[in-house]
């Protein structure tokens, strides 16, 4: 069961993203930052790349597989995790186009931008919520050892959440933690707007 150390992993780097991210919204909101275009890009550049094309594709493919062929009564929930794979790829998608925007018009369109970025944190908080309280216990009870084998090679391939398989991920990471004030990351102290 080494996937499930390494998903409890994945979705811990997620949370500390997802934490920064709404930290900075808030400070931006309340007029104690400037927007830093290239801190939030990089954010949505790790949430795009690292969940929703490391680590979803290999739950579907994998661990999803396995528990609908093992675990019959976890289907709805399956299927309502995929969904939310689905719509999460949707919601990155619009993040981007809402930061491109704000970049583009300025302050005034804050208020869209944050919203589109409110409802996907929302999302991505429940969804990861839903996984380590509900589907990651169905799993650790449910499949039995030799289930286990295929879902742990494929996700010991991802490597840790924090650098991705090759290391592509570990100067994003990097940069994101780097840029973020404290206590969320060692970033210089926020410029006052």
């Amino acid at each position: 069961m080494k996937a499930l150390d390494i998903i409890h992993d994945e979705h811990r780097a997620l949370g500390a993203v997802l934490q920064a991210f709404g930290f900075v919204l808030d400070g931006i909101r309340d007029g104690h930052f400037e927007p830093d275009f290239a801190l939030l890009a990089a954010m949505i550049e790790y949430i795009t790349e690292v969940p929703d094309k490391l680590h979803h594709p290999k739950e579907d493919d994998y661990l999803f597989v396995k528990m609908r062929e093992r675990i019959p009564a976890a289907a709805g929930l399956l299927d309502q995790l995929e969904a939310d794979h689905a719509e999460g790829a949707r919601r990155t998608a619009a993040l981007r186009g809402a930061l491109v925007h704000y970049q583009g018009v300025g302050a005034a369109a804050f208020p869209e931008f944050e919203a589109t970025a409110r409802t996907y944190l929302a999302a991505s908080w429940r969804h990861v919520s839903r996984e380590e309280t509900e589907l990651l216990p169905m799993a650790r009870t449910g499949l039995a050892a030799e289930d286990w084998a295929d879902i742990d090679a494929a996700f010991e391939a991802n490597k840790d959440p924090w650098s991705g398989p090759t290391g592509q991920f570990r100067a994003l990471f990097s940069r994101i933690v780097n840029l973020v004030p404290a206590p969320y990351g060692v970033g210089a102290s926020p410029t006052k707007v």
